[in-house]
């Protein structure tokens, strides 16, 4: 008989409105499995999911989510990708186009509106991706390694992309990386969990670096060295337990 496998236990994190926070840990430690719960995409064996104050059950309707891979439809353009969640909603299809139009100018794909998910960069088809998220308006970003994929120009590009979009509206975010410079590049928040099974969070620590910031420029300053070294000093004990090592 196949043993009951715990992701995560007494786990308590908060992530307030219009702050981006970071999960960081371990392979397997159960960062996708609290950003499912706070997507409804599962249910909490104990304890409970509160969206902006009220006990959630079933599917989040506050948020977007954006995962690993993109969710595209290949039969559909560019636009006809990103209008398609207003059109689900009701909204009339030169409507969403319309707006979808506006979305593609902001993320940078106006010139390839008109293009397929196999005519695209997996940058265009991750712009195109987070256009399809964004138009939506959600409250609340739910964002599982977006852009660990992507080569690594292209990957601060998305990143900076993402930060400005952001700062536009400082929707709230959770965001899930193994990549430790990424997480301090863009957070106010920065949380790590321990290995699992059973994980809970262990630390965490306030990013008080300047804003608006450039990904690249930022890992210079002299504060996110030493955050990178204190955040690193935590996590690298979860993750030699993870990989079942001795830390010495």
């Amino acid at each position: 008989m196949r043993a009951d496998y715990t992701a995560v236990r007494a786990a308590s994190l908060r992530v307030l409105d219009g702050e981006f926070v970071s999960l960081v840990g371990p392979t397997g430690c159960g960062k996708s499995t609290l950003l499912n719960l706070a997507a409804g995409l599962q249910a909490p064996t104990e304890g409970e999911v509160r969206i902006f104050g009220t006990p959630s059950s079933g599917l989040n309707a506050s948020a977007g989510y954006l995962f690993q891979t993109d969710a595209l439809f290949p039969w559909r353009t560019a636009l006809d990708n990103v209008a398609i969640g207003l059109e689900l909603r009701g909204v009339v299809r030169e409507q969403a186009r319309e707006r979808a139009r506006e979305w593609l100018q902001r993320v940078g794909l106006a010139a390839h509106a008109t293009k397929y998910p196999h005519e695209m960069s997996g940058g265009m088809r991750k712009r195109a991706a987070l256009a399809q998220m964004l138009i939506l308006e959600p409250r609340m970003l739910l964002m599982d390694e977006p852009f660990s994929a992507l080569d690594v120009q292209t990957r601060q590009l998305m990143e900076n992309e993402l930060l400005g979009l952001w700062a536009q509206a400082r929707r709230c975010v959770l965001f899930v990386t193994h990549d430790l410079e990424e997480a301090i590049a863009l957070s106010n928040r920065v949380v790590v969990l321990s290995a699992g099974p059973a994980s809970h969070p262990i630390a965490e620590y306030e990013v008080d670096l300047p804003r608006p910031r450039d990904v690249q420029e930022i890992a210079m300053h002299p504060r996110f060295v030493e955050l990178h070294r204190a955040i690193w000093s935590a996590l690298k004990q979860e993750v030699m337990k993870a990989h079942g090592h001795a830390f010495l």
